[in-house]
């Protein structure tokens, strides 16, 4: 796009930008965003940052959700904050959970994406922070938007062959997370327990020293006026479910050595999941059988005794649709969604079969290498489709708005089922209270802003 079209509808000073007519921006974030994100790297950060300063300038605002967490901690309200990462078609996605969040008054839930995600999705902090907050400004949405960082984990065998190597990674990550204001980072170091030593309080002792190290940078470099809200692991996903042992033995170890300000806000626990569900030879997924019992006890331990907003569960999205009220009965403060909102892209029937098959070839050609021996090409195909957003993203994005409209209308029936079920429905007043966004002003590179 020209962007010298941005003239007529903001204004650039000292004190930074401001919007006329927020109306008219909103239209030109389509190819303002589309622009951002394919323009060759030397450009494309400072479009990046043009497009965050243009949201914060009309409402939409990076924020922690520390306050809320904090108001869960004193007294649950009742409803499970969900954590949304989006792994493809970025913008339309978002675009579609802010048109249900504005139709259904819901102010408390969470864009995320994980290490891993970053990295196979293609999608740098700043451009996922930007695509979000592009979106906000393209539906209208006005208030604390909530960017968080997933499983920040410490890979356990890169750590066993290098530790400082494998912490210096973590904390380059999100010192870049931070800087592209992710103001929710969720630690994960469940993956160091060694359950090698006698007592719990041991076997835990890597995972909450290095949670509290990692925690302590984050205080250190967090925005002044912003308190991020950091999340604990205490067993990695996927393997057998936690205890309220574990758990005692992990926050009690982490409160012992961590003095930098307020802790942690919430605790992911293994409660009988995995992420993106067990596959079946057939590509069918497995029944997943939580234990809400567990969730329940682990929530309200986390609550009473440390004054956590509570559990955290991941690998939910997958769960047949009448599980999901479960979550708010049982206490969880927070529920981290994925592969099911995935699914409903790849399965669409809008989706041309050709764009998917070519999609398919890709994975079959690329990662051939990662197929296990046991796996039937289902199985395959399925556990390892998501790779084929971020290599293709372009070719994502192109798609006509003949076959996006569609998919989109899916999987906005998917996040208002998902709102209601949570009951984050007319969240937005607690969220208001409780949650008070500081603008973090940014820098745009002089070229730009002669450009302009």
């Amino acid at each position: 796009m020209d962007i010298k079209k941005l003239r007529d509808v903001i204004t650039f000073s000292k004190d930074g930008i401001a919007v006329k007519d927020a109306g008219r921006v909103a239209p030109l974030m389509d190819e303002l965003i589309y622009e951002a994100v394919f323009s060759p790297e030397d450009r494309k950060k400072g479009l990046l940052l043009l497009v965050k300063e243009i949201a914060k300038a009309c409402g939409a605002v990076p924020a922690s959700i520390q306050g809320l967490y904090e108001e869960m901690g004193r007294s649950y309200p009742g409803f499970t904050v969900p954590a949304m990462n989006i792994r493809g078609l970025t913008y339309d996605s978002s675009r579609a959970v802010f048109r249900k969040a504005l139709q259904q008054k819901v102010g408390a839930f969470i864009f995320e994406i994980a290490r891993s995600e970053i990295g196979y999705t293609k999608q740098r902090p700043l451009e996922y922070s930007a695509v979000v907050l592009a979106a906000a400004v393209r539906e209208g949405f006005r208030g604390p938007v909530f960017i968080q960082g997933d499983h920040f984990q410490l890979v356990r065998k890169n750590f066993l062959s290098d530790p400082a190597a494998e912490t210096g990674y973590v904390k380059g990550l999100i010192q870049e997370a931070v800087e592209a204001e992710f103001y929710n980072i969720d630690i994960d170091s469940s993956t160091l327990v060694d359950l090698d030593k006698p007592t719990l309080k041991e076997q835990q002792r890597p995972n909450f020293e290095k949670t509290a190290e990692l925690s302590g940078l984050i205080r250190d470099i967090q925005p002044k006026g912003i308190y991020i809200s950091i999340g604990g692991e205490i067993g990695e996903i996927g393997k057998k479910n936690s205890t309220p042992d574990e758990l005692h033995a992990y926050l009690s170890g982490f409160r012992e050595i961590f003095r930098t300000g307020k802790g942690l806000s919430k605790l992911s626990v293994q409660t009988g999941t995995s992420h993106g569900g067990v596959v079946l030879p057939d590509g069918s997924l497995a029944k997943v059988k939580i234990d809400f019992d567990t969730l329940r006890q682990l929530s309200d331990i986390a609550r009473r005794e440390y004054g956590l907003s509570g559990a955290v569960q991941h690998g939910a999205s997958t769960l047949p649709e009448d599980a999901f009220h479960m979550f708010p009965e049982t206490g969880a403060s927070e529920v981290h969604l994925a592969t099911g909102f995935q699914n409903i892209i790849f399965d669409s029937k809008r989706l041309p079969a050709g764009f998917r098959d070519e999609v398919y070839q890709f994975i079959r050609t690329e990662y051939a290498k990662e197929r296990k021996a046991d796996q039937t090409e289902e199985q395959f195909i399925y556990s390892t489709r998501k790779k084929g957003f971020g290599p293709n993203k372009k070719q994502w994005w192109d798609l006509g708005p003949d076959i996006r409209g569609p998919i989109m209308e899916e999987l906005e029936q998917k996040f208002g089922l998902l709102f209601q079920k949570l009951k984050v429905e007319n969240t937005v007043s607690i969220v208001s209270r409780t949650v008070k966004p500081v603008v973090v002003r940014k820098e745009l590179p002089a070229e730009l802003l002669k450009e302009l």
